[in-house]
Protein backbone atom coordinates (compact mmCIF):
# COMPACT_ATOMS: atom_id res chain seq x y z
CA UNK A 1 0.00 0.00 0.00
CA UNK A 2 1.08 3.56 -0.55
CA UNK A 3 2.42 5.38 2.50
CA UNK A 4 0.72 8.78 2.80
CA UNK A 5 3.61 11.27 2.81
CA UNK A 6 3.63 14.76 4.29
CA UNK A 7 3.34 16.35 0.85
CA UNK A 8 0.28 14.58 -0.50
CA UNK A 9 0.71 16.15 -3.91
CA UNK A 10 4.20 14.60 -4.23
CA UNK A 11 2.86 11.20 -3.17
CA UNK A 12 0.05 11.41 -5.67
CA UNK A 13 2.47 12.41 -8.42
CA UNK A 14 4.53 9.30 -7.67
CA UNK A 15 1.43 7.14 -7.75
CA UNK A 16 0.41 8.55 -11.11
CA UNK A 17 3.83 8.07 -12.66
CA UNK A 18 4.10 4.49 -11.40
CA UNK A 19 0.64 3.66 -12.69
CA UNK A 20 0.89 5.27 -16.14
CA UNK A 21 -0.55 2.97 -18.81
CA UNK A 22 1.24 1.50 -21.80
CA UNK A 23 0.42 4.66 -23.70
CA UNK A 24 3.08 6.46 -21.65
CA UNK A 25 5.68 3.80 -22.48
CA UNK A 26 4.98 4.35 -26.14
CA UNK A 27 5.31 8.08 -25.66
CA UNK A 28 8.66 7.57 -23.97
CA UNK A 29 9.94 5.71 -27.05
CA UNK A 30 8.83 8.65 -29.17
CA UNK A 31 10.71 11.06 -26.95
CA UNK A 32 7.53 12.74 -25.75
CA UNK A 33 7.28 14.20 -22.23
CA UNK A 34 6.00 11.92 -19.49
CA UNK A 35 5.07 14.70 -17.08
CA UNK A 36 1.46 14.14 -16.02
CA UNK A 37 1.30 17.90 -15.36
CA UNK A 38 -0.17 17.31 -11.95
CA UNK A 39 -1.17 20.33 -9.90
CA UNK A 40 -3.83 21.65 -7.53
CA UNK A 41 -7.34 21.71 -8.97
CA UNK A 42 -8.29 25.12 -10.35
CA UNK A 43 -11.66 24.97 -8.53
CA UNK A 44 -12.86 22.97 -5.50
CA UNK A 45 -15.57 21.28 -7.56
CA UNK A 46 -12.84 19.70 -9.72
CA UNK A 47 -11.45 17.79 -6.73
CA UNK A 48 -8.02 18.13 -5.12
CA UNK A 49 -5.72 17.80 -8.13
CA UNK A 50 -5.78 17.93 -11.89
CA UNK A 51 -3.57 15.96 -14.28
CA UNK A 52 -3.40 17.66 -17.66
CA UNK A 53 -0.62 15.59 -19.24
CA UNK A 54 -2.97 13.72 -21.60
CA UNK A 55 -3.12 16.77 -23.86
CA UNK A 56 0.67 16.84 -24.26
CA UNK A 57 0.85 13.07 -24.83
CA UNK A 58 -1.91 13.03 -27.43
CA UNK A 59 0.04 14.58 -30.31
CA UNK A 60 3.07 12.20 -30.37
CA UNK A 61 0.71 9.23 -29.91
CA UNK A 62 -1.61 10.54 -32.65
CA UNK A 63 -4.63 9.98 -30.45
CA UNK A 64 -7.39 12.25 -29.22
CA UNK A 65 -6.54 13.75 -25.79
CA UNK A 66 -9.69 12.29 -24.28
CA UNK A 67 -8.73 8.81 -25.52
CA UNK A 68 -5.31 9.15 -23.85
CA UNK A 69 -6.97 10.41 -20.66
CA UNK A 70 -9.35 7.44 -20.72
CA UNK A 71 -6.44 5.02 -21.02
CA UNK A 72 -4.69 6.67 -18.10
CA UNK A 73 -7.85 6.61 -15.97
CA UNK A 74 -8.44 2.93 -16.76
CA UNK A 75 -4.95 2.05 -15.55
CA UNK A 76 -5.26 4.20 -12.42
CA UNK A 77 -8.64 2.68 -11.55
CA UNK A 78 -7.14 -0.82 -11.81
CA UNK A 79 -4.31 0.04 -9.40
CA UNK A 80 -5.34 -0.91 -5.82
CA UNK A 81 -2.65 1.28 -4.27
CA UNK A 82 -3.94 4.28 -6.14
CA UNK A 83 -7.52 3.36 -5.28
CA UNK A 84 -6.62 3.45 -1.59
CA UNK A 85 -5.51 7.05 -2.04
CA UNK A 86 -8.07 8.55 -4.42
CA UNK A 87 -11.68 8.24 -5.42
CA UNK A 88 -12.20 7.08 -9.05
CA UNK A 89 -10.71 9.75 -11.35
CA UNK A 90 -12.99 11.80 -13.57
CA UNK A 91 -12.31 13.15 -17.06
CA UNK A 92 -13.36 16.70 -17.86
CA UNK A 93 -13.27 18.73 -21.07
CA UNK A 94 -10.91 17.56 -23.81
CA UNK A 95 -8.83 15.36 -21.47
CA UNK A 96 -8.29 16.89 -18.03
CA UNK A 97 -8.19 14.28 -15.27
CA UNK A 98 -9.69 15.37 -11.95
CA UNK A 99 -8.51 13.59 -8.82
CA UNK A 100 -10.10 13.67 -5.37
CA UNK A 101 -8.43 12.28 -2.27
CA UNK A 102 -10.52 9.84 -0.23
CA UNK A 103 -12.16 11.40 2.85
CA UNK A 104 -10.66 8.77 5.13
CA UNK A 105 -7.18 9.61 3.79
CA UNK A 106 -7.66 13.31 4.56
CA UNK A 107 -9.07 12.57 8.02
CA UNK A 108 -6.18 10.23 8.85
CA UNK A 109 -3.68 12.89 7.75
CA UNK A 110 -5.32 15.43 10.10
CA UNK A 111 -4.85 12.98 12.98
CA UNK A 112 -1.25 12.33 12.04
CA UNK A 113 -0.42 16.04 11.87
CA UNK A 114 -2.02 16.66 15.25
CA UNK A 115 0.41 14.16 16.74
CA UNK A 116 3.36 15.69 14.87
CA UNK A 117 5.05 18.71 16.50
CA UNK A 118 6.26 19.74 13.02
CA UNK A 119 2.66 19.70 11.68
CA UNK A 120 3.63 17.60 8.69
CA UNK A 121 6.64 19.65 7.57
CA UNK A 122 9.39 17.18 6.68
CA UNK A 123 12.91 18.28 7.69
CA UNK A 124 15.63 18.20 5.07
CA UNK A 125 18.25 15.43 5.49
CA UNK A 126 20.78 16.30 8.21
CA UNK A 127 24.36 17.25 7.47
CA UNK A 128 23.60 19.64 4.63
CA UNK A 129 25.74 22.62 3.69
CA UNK A 130 25.02 25.95 5.40
CA UNK A 131 22.66 28.51 3.89
CA UNK A 132 23.88 32.09 4.27
CA UNK A 133 21.23 34.77 4.73
CA UNK A 134 22.79 38.24 4.52
CA UNK A 135 20.35 40.82 5.89
CA UNK A 136 19.86 44.06 7.87
CA UNK A 137 23.37 45.50 7.29
CA UNK A 138 23.24 49.00 8.82
CA UNK A 139 26.22 51.36 8.72
CA UNK A 140 28.34 52.12 11.76
CA UNK A 141 27.89 55.65 13.20
CA UNK A 142 24.42 55.86 11.69
CA UNK A 143 21.10 55.13 13.35
CA UNK A 144 18.91 52.37 11.98
CA UNK A 145 16.01 53.92 10.11
CA UNK A 146 12.89 52.75 8.31
CA UNK A 147 15.02 51.82 5.31
CA UNK A 148 16.54 48.99 7.38
CA UNK A 149 13.11 47.70 8.40
CA UNK A 150 12.36 45.53 5.39
CA UNK A 151 15.77 43.88 5.10
CA UNK A 152 15.77 43.05 8.82
CA UNK A 153 12.23 41.66 8.99
CA UNK A 154 12.23 39.82 5.65
CA UNK A 155 15.68 38.34 6.27
CA UNK A 156 14.70 37.10 9.71
CA UNK A 157 11.50 35.45 8.42
CA UNK A 158 13.39 33.67 5.63
CA UNK A 159 16.06 32.51 8.09
CA UNK A 160 13.36 31.14 10.41
CA UNK A 161 11.68 29.19 7.60
CA UNK A 162 14.99 27.74 6.42
CA UNK A 163 15.95 26.79 9.99
CA UNK A 164 12.55 25.14 10.54
CA UNK A 165 13.14 23.06 7.43
CA UNK A 166 16.39 21.90 9.05
CA UNK A 167 18.99 23.86 7.12
CA UNK A 168 22.01 25.12 9.07
CA UNK A 169 21.64 28.87 8.57
CA UNK A 170 24.30 31.56 8.93
CA UNK A 171 22.47 34.80 9.74
CA UNK A 172 25.08 37.36 8.71
CA UNK A 173 24.94 41.09 9.39
CA UNK A 174 27.22 42.68 6.78
CA UNK A 175 27.53 46.01 8.61
CA UNK A 176 29.27 48.95 6.98
CA UNK A 177 32.25 49.20 9.35
CA UNK A 178 35.11 50.05 6.97
CA UNK A 179 36.11 52.55 4.33
CA UNK A 180 36.40 56.24 3.57
CA UNK A 181 33.63 57.30 5.94
CA UNK A 182 35.75 56.36 8.95
CA UNK A 183 38.67 58.52 7.86
CA UNK A 184 36.21 61.37 7.46
CA UNK A 185 34.50 60.82 10.83
CA UNK A 186 37.70 60.24 12.84
CA UNK A 187 39.27 63.38 11.38
CA UNK A 188 36.21 65.46 12.28
CA UNK A 189 35.96 64.05 15.81
CA UNK A 190 39.66 64.68 16.45
CA UNK A 191 38.97 68.35 15.84
CA UNK A 192 35.58 68.88 17.52
CA UNK A 193 35.13 66.05 20.05
CA UNK A 194 38.46 64.30 20.68
CA UNK A 195 37.09 62.65 23.82
CA UNK A 196 34.94 60.41 21.57
CA UNK A 197 38.06 58.76 20.22
CA UNK A 198 39.51 57.51 23.49
CA UNK A 199 36.50 57.22 25.81
CA UNK A 200 33.69 54.73 25.37
CA UNK A 201 30.26 56.34 24.82
CA UNK A 202 31.61 59.89 25.22
CA UNK A 203 28.86 60.94 22.81
CA UNK A 204 25.59 59.08 22.19
CA UNK A 205 24.69 57.66 18.82
CA UNK A 206 22.31 60.51 18.03
CA UNK A 207 25.17 62.99 18.42
CA UNK A 208 27.42 60.67 16.46
CA UNK A 209 24.95 60.77 13.55
CA UNK A 210 25.00 64.58 13.68
CA UNK A 211 28.82 64.52 13.71
CA UNK A 212 28.76 62.21 10.70
CA UNK A 213 26.60 64.65 8.74
CA UNK A 214 28.89 67.52 9.64
CA UNK A 215 31.92 65.49 8.58
CA UNK A 216 30.28 64.60 5.26
CA UNK A 217 29.48 68.26 4.58
CA UNK A 218 33.11 69.22 5.29
CA UNK A 219 34.41 66.37 3.15
CA UNK A 220 32.30 67.53 0.20
CA UNK A 221 33.36 71.18 0.45
CA UNK A 222 36.83 71.34 2.03
CA UNK A 223 39.75 69.91 0.01
CA UNK A 224 42.16 70.11 2.97
CA UNK A 225 39.74 68.16 5.17
CA UNK A 226 39.24 65.68 2.32
CA UNK A 227 42.98 65.07 2.03
CA UNK A 228 43.39 64.62 5.80
CA UNK A 229 40.45 62.19 5.84
CA UNK A 230 42.02 60.05 3.13
CA UNK A 231 45.29 60.01 5.04
CA UNK A 232 43.34 58.85 8.10
CA UNK A 233 41.89 55.96 6.07
CA UNK A 234 45.40 54.86 5.14
CA UNK A 235 46.39 54.96 8.83
CA UNK A 236 43.35 52.88 9.73
CA UNK A 237 43.97 50.30 7.02
CA UNK A 238 47.66 50.06 7.90
CA UNK A 239 46.83 49.31 11.54
CA UNK A 240 47.73 52.61 13.24
CA UNK A 241 46.89 51.93 16.93
CA UNK A 242 45.26 55.33 17.57
CA UNK A 243 43.07 55.11 14.49
CA UNK A 244 42.20 51.47 15.23
CA UNK A 245 41.18 52.30 18.80
CA UNK A 246 38.98 55.17 17.61
CA UNK A 247 37.42 52.89 14.99
CA UNK A 248 36.75 50.18 17.56
CA UNK A 249 35.08 52.60 19.98
CA UNK A 250 32.77 53.88 17.23
CA UNK A 251 31.89 50.34 16.16
CA UNK A 252 31.22 49.17 19.71
CA UNK A 253 28.93 52.09 20.43
CA UNK A 254 26.92 51.62 17.24
CA UNK A 255 26.77 47.86 17.78
CA UNK A 256 25.17 48.25 21.20
CA UNK A 257 22.49 50.56 19.79
CA UNK A 258 21.77 48.15 16.96
CA UNK A 259 21.51 45.26 19.40
CA UNK A 260 18.83 47.05 21.44
CA UNK A 261 16.63 47.15 18.35
CA UNK A 262 17.41 43.56 17.40
CA UNK A 263 16.54 42.39 20.91
CA UNK A 264 13.30 44.34 20.80
CA UNK A 265 12.34 42.73 17.48
CA UNK A 266 13.62 39.28 18.54
CA UNK A 267 16.13 39.25 15.68
CA UNK A 268 19.22 37.07 15.94
CA UNK A 269 22.23 38.02 13.81
CA UNK A 270 25.93 37.23 13.67
CA UNK A 271 27.90 40.34 12.80
CA UNK A 272 30.47 39.98 10.08
CA UNK A 273 31.12 43.44 8.73
CA UNK A 274 33.05 44.73 5.74
CA UNK A 275 36.23 44.82 7.84
CA UNK A 276 36.16 41.02 8.16
CA UNK A 277 36.87 40.66 4.45
CA UNK A 278 39.65 43.25 4.31
CA UNK A 279 42.44 40.60 4.48
CA UNK A 280 40.92 38.79 1.47
CA UNK A 281 40.71 41.71 -0.97
CA UNK A 282 44.15 41.22 -2.51
CA UNK A 283 43.32 37.56 -3.17
CA UNK A 284 40.16 38.63 -5.02
CA UNK A 285 42.21 40.77 -7.37
CA UNK A 286 44.78 38.02 -7.84
CA UNK A 287 42.10 35.41 -8.62
CA UNK A 288 40.41 37.64 -11.18
CA UNK A 289 43.73 38.45 -12.82
CA UNK A 290 44.62 34.75 -12.99
CA UNK A 291 41.26 34.03 -14.60
CA UNK A 292 41.97 36.64 -17.26
CA UNK A 293 38.98 38.75 -16.24
CA UNK A 294 40.70 41.97 -15.12
CA UNK A 295 41.02 44.84 -17.57
CA UNK A 296 42.79 48.15 -16.86
CA UNK A 297 40.52 51.09 -17.64
CA UNK A 298 41.68 54.60 -16.81
CA UNK A 299 44.04 53.21 -14.21
CA UNK A 300 41.27 51.20 -12.50
CA UNK A 301 41.11 47.41 -12.53
CA UNK A 302 37.71 46.31 -13.88
CA UNK A 303 35.74 43.32 -15.06
CA UNK A 304 33.60 44.06 -18.09
CA UNK A 305 30.24 42.30 -17.99
CA UNK A 306 28.66 40.01 -20.57
CA UNK A 307 25.09 39.94 -21.84
CA UNK A 308 23.09 36.71 -21.58
CA UNK A 309 24.16 35.70 -25.09
CA UNK A 310 27.85 36.11 -24.21
CA UNK A 311 28.34 39.39 -26.05
CA UNK A 312 29.58 42.56 -24.37
CA UNK A 313 27.02 44.05 -21.98
CA UNK A 314 26.01 47.70 -22.06
CA UNK A 315 26.10 47.73 -18.24
CA UNK A 316 29.05 49.56 -16.65
CA UNK A 317 31.99 47.34 -15.64
CA UNK A 318 32.52 46.14 -12.09
CA UNK A 319 35.42 48.15 -10.64
CA UNK A 320 37.52 45.88 -8.44
CA UNK A 321 40.39 48.26 -7.70
CA UNK A 322 40.17 52.03 -8.05
CA UNK A 323 42.76 54.08 -9.89
CA UNK A 324 44.24 55.21 -6.53
CA UNK A 325 44.80 51.57 -5.56
CA UNK A 326 41.91 51.43 -3.11
CA UNK A 327 39.02 48.95 -2.98
CA UNK A 328 35.27 49.52 -2.97
CA UNK A 329 31.97 47.86 -2.08
CA UNK A 330 32.13 45.55 -5.10
CA UNK A 331 35.53 44.23 -4.04
CA UNK A 332 34.26 43.52 -0.54
CA UNK A 333 31.12 41.82 -1.87
CA UNK A 334 33.24 39.65 -4.15
CA UNK A 335 35.48 38.70 -1.23
CA UNK A 336 32.38 37.80 0.79
CA UNK A 337 31.03 35.54 -1.97
CA UNK A 338 34.41 33.89 -2.40
CA UNK A 339 34.68 33.24 1.36
CA UNK A 340 31.09 32.05 1.82
CA UNK A 341 31.31 29.37 -0.86
CA UNK A 342 34.89 28.28 -0.08
CA UNK A 343 35.23 24.99 1.77
CA UNK A 344 36.15 25.14 5.49
CA UNK A 345 38.48 26.15 7.03
CA UNK A 346 39.07 28.71 4.27
CA UNK A 347 35.39 29.69 4.21
CA UNK A 348 31.83 28.84 5.21
CA UNK A 349 31.25 25.96 2.77
CA UNK A 350 27.80 27.28 1.86
CA UNK A 351 25.83 26.04 -1.14
CA UNK A 352 23.13 28.72 -1.05
CA UNK A 353 23.79 32.40 -0.35
CA UNK A 354 20.87 34.84 -0.09
CA UNK A 355 21.17 38.64 -0.05
CA UNK A 356 18.19 40.61 1.29
CA UNK A 357 18.61 44.21 0.10
CA UNK A 358 16.53 46.91 -1.57
CA UNK A 359 15.70 46.61 -5.26
CA UNK A 360 17.91 49.61 -6.02
CA UNK A 361 20.95 47.35 -5.58
CA UNK A 362 19.77 44.79 -8.14
CA UNK A 363 22.16 45.89 -10.90
CA UNK A 364 25.09 45.97 -8.45
CA UNK A 365 24.45 42.39 -7.34
CA UNK A 366 23.76 41.20 -10.89
CA UNK A 367 27.24 42.42 -11.87
CA UNK A 368 28.97 41.07 -8.77
CA UNK A 369 27.23 37.69 -9.10
CA UNK A 370 28.28 37.40 -12.73
CA UNK A 371 31.91 38.15 -11.87
CA UNK A 372 31.85 35.53 -9.09
CA UNK A 373 30.46 32.89 -11.44
CA UNK A 374 32.97 33.64 -14.18
CA UNK A 375 35.76 33.50 -11.60
CA UNK A 376 34.70 29.96 -10.71
CA UNK A 377 33.88 30.68 -7.07
CA UNK A 378 30.37 29.20 -7.21
CA UNK A 379 30.51 25.40 -6.80
CA UNK A 380 28.38 23.09 -8.89
CA UNK A 381 24.83 23.28 -7.62
CA UNK A 382 25.59 26.45 -5.64
CA UNK A 383 22.89 29.10 -5.54
CA UNK A 384 23.53 32.82 -5.32
CA UNK A 385 20.30 34.80 -4.92
CA UNK A 386 19.35 38.44 -4.51
CA UNK A 387 16.09 38.98 -2.61
CA UNK A 388 15.08 42.52 -3.61
CA UNK A 389 12.38 44.58 -1.92
CA UNK A 390 10.66 47.88 -2.65
CA UNK A 391 10.46 51.13 -0.71
CA UNK A 392 8.51 51.88 2.45
CA UNK A 393 6.18 54.71 1.47
CA UNK A 394 3.94 57.05 3.39
CA UNK A 395 0.19 57.08 2.77
CA UNK A 396 0.82 59.78 0.15
CA UNK A 397 2.72 57.24 -1.94
CA UNK A 398 6.05 59.01 -1.41
CA UNK A 399 9.10 57.74 0.45
CA UNK A 400 8.29 57.62 4.16
CA UNK A 401 9.79 60.61 5.99
CA UNK A 402 9.12 62.68 9.09
CA UNK A 403 7.19 65.97 8.83
CA UNK A 404 10.53 67.74 8.87
CA UNK A 405 11.58 65.72 5.83
CA UNK A 406 14.05 63.50 7.68
CA UNK A 407 14.34 59.73 7.42
CA UNK A 408 12.15 58.01 10.02
CA UNK A 409 14.22 56.42 12.80
CA UNK A 410 13.33 52.78 13.31
CA UNK A 411 13.31 53.16 17.09
CA UNK A 412 10.76 55.97 16.93
CA UNK A 413 8.58 54.08 14.47
CA UNK A 414 8.42 51.05 16.79
CA UNK A 415 7.72 53.31 19.78
CA UNK A 416 4.75 54.86 17.99
CA UNK A 417 3.35 51.46 16.99
CA UNK A 418 3.38 50.29 20.62
CA UNK A 419 1.97 53.60 21.91
CA UNK A 420 -0.90 53.53 19.43
CA UNK A 421 -1.63 49.92 20.27
CA UNK A 422 -1.69 50.70 23.99
CA UNK A 423 -4.06 53.63 23.48
CA UNK A 424 -6.38 51.45 21.41
CA UNK A 425 -6.28 48.65 24.01
CA UNK A 426 -7.08 51.04 26.88
CA UNK A 427 -9.98 52.44 24.90
CA UNK A 428 -11.33 48.95 24.20
CA UNK A 429 -10.98 47.92 27.85
CA UNK A 430 -12.93 51.01 28.92
CA UNK A 431 -15.70 50.26 26.44
CA UNK A 432 -15.91 46.65 27.66
CA UNK A 433 -15.65 47.76 31.32
CA UNK A 434 -12.72 45.35 31.79
CA UNK A 435 -10.01 45.90 34.36
CA UNK A 436 -6.56 44.52 33.60
CA UNK A 437 -3.15 44.73 35.26
CA UNK A 438 -0.61 47.17 33.82
CA UNK A 439 1.69 44.24 33.07
CA UNK A 440 -1.03 42.71 30.87
CA UNK A 441 -1.59 45.99 29.04
CA UNK A 442 2.13 46.46 28.46
CA UNK A 443 2.63 42.89 27.20
CA UNK A 444 -0.31 43.02 24.79
CA UNK A 445 0.52 46.49 23.48
CA UNK A 446 4.17 45.57 22.90
CA UNK A 447 3.43 42.20 21.29
CA UNK A 448 0.64 43.44 19.04
CA UNK A 449 2.34 46.73 18.13
CA UNK A 450 5.60 45.11 17.02
CA UNK A 451 3.73 42.24 15.34
CA UNK A 452 1.67 44.75 13.37
CA UNK A 453 4.80 46.41 11.99
CA UNK A 454 6.35 43.08 11.04
CA UNK A 455 3.24 41.59 9.49
CA UNK A 456 2.37 44.70 7.46
CA UNK A 457 5.76 44.37 5.81
CA UNK A 458 5.79 40.58 5.36
CA UNK A 459 2.21 40.33 4.05
CA UNK A 460 3.10 42.55 1.10
CA UNK A 461 4.88 41.08 -1.89
CA UNK A 462 8.41 42.19 -1.09
CA UNK A 463 9.15 43.10 -4.70
CA UNK A 464 6.70 46.01 -4.63
CA UNK A 465 6.72 49.24 -2.61
CA UNK A 466 4.29 49.29 0.27
CA UNK A 467 2.48 52.11 2.01
CA UNK A 468 3.03 52.33 5.74
CA UNK A 469 -0.22 53.04 7.61
CA UNK A 470 -0.60 52.63 11.37
CA UNK A 471 -4.41 52.64 11.04
CA UNK A 472 -4.40 49.75 8.58
CA UNK A 473 -1.75 47.63 10.28
CA UNK A 474 -3.34 47.96 13.76
CA UNK A 475 -6.90 47.18 12.57
CA UNK A 476 -8.63 44.17 14.14
CA UNK A 477 -10.11 43.23 10.76
CA UNK A 478 -8.52 42.36 7.46
CA UNK A 479 -5.15 40.79 6.74
CA UNK A 480 -3.37 42.22 9.79
CA UNK A 481 -1.39 40.89 12.75
CA UNK A 482 -4.06 41.95 15.30
CA UNK A 483 -6.69 39.98 13.35
CA UNK A 484 -4.53 36.85 13.27
CA UNK A 485 -3.44 37.17 16.91
CA UNK A 486 -7.06 37.60 17.99
CA UNK A 487 -7.99 34.52 15.94
CA UNK A 488 -5.37 32.46 17.80
CA UNK A 489 -6.74 33.62 21.15
CA UNK A 490 -10.31 32.84 20.06
CA UNK A 491 -9.53 29.38 18.66
CA UNK A 492 -7.40 28.36 21.64
CA UNK A 493 -10.24 29.50 23.91
CA UNK A 494 -12.71 27.30 22.04
CA UNK A 495 -10.39 24.31 22.36
CA UNK A 496 -10.06 24.94 26.13
CA UNK A 497 -13.82 25.14 26.54
CA UNK A 498 -14.06 21.82 24.78
CA UNK A 499 -12.25 20.22 27.70
CA UNK A 500 -10.44 16.90 27.56
CA UNK A 501 -6.72 16.33 27.55
CA UNK A 502 -6.26 17.29 23.90
CA UNK A 503 -5.95 13.65 22.82
CA UNK A 504 -6.77 12.96 19.18
CA UNK A 505 -9.88 10.78 18.71
CA UNK A 506 -9.01 7.32 17.41
CA UNK A 507 -11.08 7.97 14.28
CA UNK A 508 -11.77 11.41 12.91
CA UNK A 509 -14.86 11.97 10.79
CA UNK A 510 -16.07 15.02 8.91
CA UNK A 511 -19.25 15.55 6.95
CA UNK A 512 -19.87 19.27 6.40
CA UNK A 513 -18.36 21.20 3.45
CA UNK A 514 -17.04 23.83 5.89
CA UNK A 515 -15.11 21.10 7.70
CA UNK A 516 -13.59 19.75 4.50
CA UNK A 517 -12.57 23.23 3.33
CA UNK A 518 -10.76 23.77 6.64
CA UNK A 519 -9.17 20.30 6.49
CA UNK A 520 -7.77 20.91 3.02
CA UNK A 521 -6.38 24.30 4.04
CA UNK A 522 -4.67 22.82 7.11
CA UNK A 523 -3.07 20.09 5.03
CA UNK A 524 -1.46 22.65 2.72
CA UNK A 525 0.82 24.00 5.47
CA UNK A 526 3.84 21.88 4.53
CA UNK A 527 3.54 22.79 0.85
CA UNK A 528 3.39 26.51 1.71
CA UNK A 529 6.52 26.27 3.88
CA UNK A 530 8.41 24.54 1.07
CA UNK A 531 7.20 27.20 -1.35
CA UNK A 532 8.55 29.98 0.86
CA UNK A 533 11.82 28.07 1.24
CA UNK A 534 12.19 27.94 -2.53
CA UNK A 535 10.64 31.22 -3.72
CA UNK A 536 11.73 33.37 -0.72
CA UNK A 537 8.38 35.18 -0.60
CA UNK A 538 7.09 35.42 3.02
CA UNK A 539 3.81 36.95 1.85
CA UNK A 540 2.78 33.48 0.63
CA UNK A 541 2.79 32.27 4.25
CA UNK A 542 0.89 35.39 5.36
CA UNK A 543 -1.80 34.81 2.72
CA UNK A 544 -2.10 31.18 3.79
CA UNK A 545 -2.55 32.09 7.47
CA UNK A 546 -5.11 34.79 6.68
CA UNK A 547 -7.13 32.39 4.54
CA UNK A 548 -6.89 29.76 7.29
CA UNK A 549 -8.41 32.26 9.74
CA UNK A 550 -11.23 33.07 7.34
CA UNK A 551 -12.01 29.40 6.71
CA UNK A 552 -11.95 28.67 10.43
CA UNK A 553 -14.34 31.53 11.20
CA UNK A 554 -16.71 30.30 8.50
CA UNK A 555 -16.51 26.77 9.89
CA UNK A 556 -17.10 27.84 13.50
CA UNK A 557 -19.90 30.26 12.66
CA UNK A 558 -21.80 27.77 10.52
CA UNK A 559 -21.10 24.38 12.14
CA UNK A 560 -21.81 23.53 15.81
CA UNK A 561 -18.69 22.61 17.74
CA UNK A 562 -19.12 22.82 21.51
CA UNK A 563 -22.84 21.95 21.23
CA UNK A 564 -22.28 19.09 18.77
CA UNK A 565 -22.86 15.46 19.75
CA UNK A 566 -20.09 12.90 19.71
CA UNK A 567 -18.31 11.75 17.63
CA UNK A 568 -18.65 14.97 15.60
CA UNK A 569 -17.76 17.12 18.63
CA UNK A 570 -14.36 15.44 19.12
CA UNK A 571 -13.48 15.67 15.44
CA UNK A 572 -14.41 19.35 15.28
CA UNK A 573 -12.45 20.18 18.43
CA UNK A 574 -9.49 18.43 16.79
CA UNK A 575 -9.80 20.85 13.88
CA UNK A 576 -9.80 23.75 16.37
CA UNK A 577 -6.61 22.51 18.01
CA UNK A 578 -4.82 21.90 14.71
CA UNK A 579 -5.90 25.35 13.46
CA UNK A 580 -4.50 27.03 16.59
CA UNK A 581 -1.25 25.05 16.38
CA UNK A 582 -0.82 25.86 12.69
CA UNK A 583 -1.43 29.57 13.23
CA UNK A 584 1.02 29.68 16.15
CA UNK A 585 3.69 27.87 14.16
CA UNK A 586 3.13 30.00 11.06
CA UNK A 587 3.25 33.27 12.99
CA UNK A 588 6.34 32.06 14.84
CA UNK A 589 8.09 31.54 11.50
CA UNK A 590 7.29 35.19 10.73
CA UNK A 591 8.92 36.22 14.01
CA UNK A 592 5.56 36.97 15.67
CA UNK A 593 4.81 35.53 19.14
CA UNK A 594 1.20 34.79 20.10
CA UNK A 595 -0.81 35.68 23.22
CA UNK A 596 -3.08 33.76 25.58
CA UNK A 597 -5.42 36.73 25.98
CA UNK A 598 -5.97 40.08 24.26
Amino acid sequence: MLRIAHALNSQLLGALESAFPEACAAARAAGAPLDPQLGPASKPEFGDFQANGALALARPLRLAPRAVATAIVDRLTADPDFGALCLPPEIAGPGFINLTLRPEVLAAEVGRRMADPRLGVEPVPPGGAPVVVDFSSPNIAKEMHVGHLRSTIIGDALARVLEFRGHPVLRLNHVGDWGTQFGMLITHLKQVAPEALDTADAVDLGDLVAFYRQAKARFDSDETFQTTSREEVVKLQSGDPVSRRAWQLLCDQSRREFQRLYDRLDIRLDERGESFYNPYLEAVVADLAAAGLLVSDGGAQCVFLEAEDGTASQAPPVIVRKSDGGFNYATTDLAAIRYRFAAPPAGDGARRVIYVTDAGQASHFAGVFQVARRAGWIPEGGRLEHVPFGLVQGEDGKKLKTRAGDTVRLRELLDEAVERCEADLRRRLAEEERREEETFISEVATTVGLAAVKYADLSTNRITNYQFSFDRMLALSGNTAPYLLYAVVRIAGIARKGGGDGAVPAVLGFSEPQEWALVRQLLQFDAVIQEVEEELLPNRLCSYLFELCQLFNRFYDQVPVLRAEEPARGSRLALCRLSADTLKQGLGLLGIPTLERM
